[in-house]
């Protein structure tokens, strides 16, 4: 982590404590506020290529990427503004993985270094996707295997859900997008959407 400026490694440390790790997939008001307090100012300096510069190290790399990625969908939830940052999350993301970045890092934080490409809404990215949660599912201890399979699962849904729609139809309402009778029919499934 040498060489990561303080701010990225405050990201980190926040996104990572182990009392947060239940917060990282569901809504709750009380962690984003506390995103919002800690770090709205780093997403609108992200957001306008200001801290670029922390991508210079795997780890700086990796807290850009929680930024633009994951902190933008815990303060604007069901807001256009979620997804805002997707196109320049994943072109980092590729441009890491490609440099060899992720390789650098421990496995749960790997996890989102590939989330956003599991969000894309681009079958390419979804199967890269995939295909890097395998081999991080391969890589982990055996004892930790299981968490790990779950993640690959999860980024195989994913991965259906563009092969079948060529979007996230449960991202329409919030951008505007007139569902086709096919998706209103998955929306209304258990379960649907993420």
């Amino acid at each position: 982590m040498q060489g990561t400026p303080p701010e990225a490694l405050a990201v980190l440390a926040c996104w990572f404590d182990p009392d947060h790790h239940a917060k990282w997939y569901e809504s709750d008001p009380a962690f984003d506020a506390l995103i919002d307090a800690q770090f709205a100012r780093q997403l609108e300096e992200a957001a306008s290529g200001k801290l670029d510069d922390w991508a210079a190290t795997p780890s700086g790399w990796l807290a850009l990427l929680i930024v633009l990625d994951q902190f933008s969908r815990n303060l604007y939830r069901e807001d256009p503004r979620a997804w805002a940052q997707d196109l320049s999350a994943q072109r980092l993301a590729t441009w890491g993985i490609a440099e060899g970045f992720d390789r650098q890092l421990p496995p749960i934080q790997r996890v989102f270094a590939y989330m956003p490409l599991e969000h894309a809404e681009d079958r390419e990215l979804q199967q890269r996707a995939v295909a890097l949660f395998g081999a991080l599912c391969n890589d982990v201890p055996a004892d930790e295997r299981d968490r790990y399979a779950g993640y690959l699962d999860y980024a195989r849904r994913h991965e259906a859900v563009i092969a079948r729609f060529g979007r996230f139809p449960h991202r329409n309402a919030a951008l505007g997008r007139i569902n086709t009778p096919e998706e209103t029919t998955y929306l209304a499934e258990p379960g649907a959407g993420f």
